[in-house]
């Protein structure tokens, strides 16, 4: 197996160097409406960095005779600031969740979002980009989208980079060293060569995001890259190296909750069982004593876009356009 991670890594894991700008303007020319490319931020009060992703992305990506992004979205999680204000006056179509789908009650997540916008947006490939990211480059799109353009076999490529933490030399990812990549090379170990398999920043086939079920929180990352092994197989996926990525940290109690939820995704796809008890204690000094709180690990997942009456339908609508 190392072996085959290995060769995966030397045939699938490249640098966004390598696909200059212009090279993948004329892959999309040549690709014609399968090169159509959507652009995705899941957005919960991101007020403070969301307009300058969506700047950046408008000015790099969506201009010239070839824009290699037809469309960008931004979905409004349920922000209670000016997220939606920000990010529509940078130029970005802002979707409230709670508009799609509505006779489904909205689960709260991010998963939950992603897959909302699967009925909100048209390109055969989606890109998603997590909108707390500062130091922004237009490079964490068009680095991800551009293997899927110039290589009809791909079907999923994550971003890579580096993620360094406060001014120390501490790197994040203390959720993916502790939690995900244990549960992969234990248990998926052809996904081992995946070096952000929680990255945010990720590119997917519209033809494969529709056949899987999307975990409503924030085990989508983990419960899509498994997904799509076991739908496509590993030659199919991809992974590139965009550089840096800074964003906003969360505390010890929040990863504890994000890798709890992570577990329960992990357990579902190896037992498609439920968990005993998925629930989460954490505890905080109250008083002078540990005060224990507990917290529901989210469990629920929505099925592929594919089944929902809805997209069939917009499908059949377009079909006879």
């Amino acid at each position: 197996m190392l072996d085959e991670v290995k060769l995966w890594l030397d045939r699938h894991s490249w640098s966004a160097s390598e696909r200059p700008l212009d090279m993948l303007r004329a892959a999309k020319r040549t690709a014609g409406p399968a090169g159509t490319v959507s652009v995705v931020l899941p957005a919960l009060n991101e007020e403070a960095t969301v307009g300058a992703i969506v700047e950046t992305i408008r000015r790099d990506l969506m201009t010239g005779d070839t824009p290699l992004v037809d469309e960008l979205v931004v979905m409004d999680s349920g922000c209670t600031d000016g997220t939606a204000a920000a990010a529509a006056a940078a130029g970005a179509r802002v979707v409230h969740r709670d508009t799609v789908l509505p006779r489904v009650t909205a689960a709260p997540g991010k998963g939950e979002v992603l897959w909302r916008s699967l009925l909100v947006t048209s390109g055969e490939i989606v890109c998603f980009v997590d909108a707390d990211l500062r130091d922004f480059e237009s490079q964490f799109v068009s680095g991800i989208v551009g293997p899927l353009l110039t290589d009809p076999g791909l079907q999923l490529v994550k971003a890579m980079y580096d993620r360094p933490m406060g001014s120390g030399g501490e790197r994040g990812g203390r959720v993916t060293e502790l939690v995900a990549r244990p549960l992969l090379n234990l248990h998926w170990p052809q996904l081992a060569g995946f070096v952000q398999p929680l990255g945010g920043e990720y590119a997917a086939r519209r033809s494969l995001l529709e056949q899987i079920p999307f975990p409503v929180g924030y085990g989508i990352e983990i419960g899509m890259l498994v997904d799509a092994l076991e739908l496509a197989g590993l030659d199919a996926l991809a992974q590139v190296d965009v550089g840096v990525r800074r964003h906003r940290n969360q505390d010890g109690q929040a990863l504890g909750r994000m890798a709890a939820t992570i577990y329960h995704t992990a357990h579902s796809r190896l037992a498609r069982g439920q968990l005993v008890r998925p629930v989460l204690t954490q505890f905080d000094r109250d008083d002078g004593a540990f005060a224990p709180t507990v917290h529901q690990v989210t469990t629920q997942e929505r099925p592929p876009m594919a089944t929902v009456p809805e997209y069939a339908a917009r499908a059949r609508r377009g079909a006879a356009a």
